[in-house]
């Protein structure tokens, strides 16, 4: 199976490429979409089975409904509202949402402290 992760920005996709393995293809928005873009996107994606992990703001909102449209049968990931974006998102929190959407086997999780 290969999966795409939609995310805004590249700080977003850096913060998930630490907790992801290779395989993964996380797309940028950056920022406004326009029909060039958005088909652009769609190309990239292709058959891919697709997640979107949008900030929990405005934009971020405005964003994923966009997307939505383009993707319906996309999975949705949520970070909480507080955090500075996906970006800001604490890393065990990302990896319990990243769970909750189905996503273990492509997951990189943390070497367990010894105390």
């Amino acid at each position: 199976m290969s999966i795409s992760i939609i995310v805004e920005g590249k700080n977003d996709r850096s913060k998930l490429r630490r907790v992801l393995r290779d395989n993964v293809n996380i797309h940028c928005t950056f920022g406004t979409l326009n029909t060039m873009k958005l088909e652009a996107l769609r190309k990239q994606v292709a058959d891919d089975e697709v997640f979107l992990f949008m900030d929990n703001d405005s934009s971020g909102k405005k964003i994923r409904g966009v997307l939505r449209d383009l993707f319906p049968d996309a999975v949705h990931i949520y970070t909480r509202r507080g955090y500075a974006g996906v970006e800001g998102t604490p890393e065990e929190y990302v990896i319990a949402q990243l769970e909750k959407a189905g996503l273990e086997e492509f997951i990189i999780y943390p070497p367990a402290s010894p105390y």
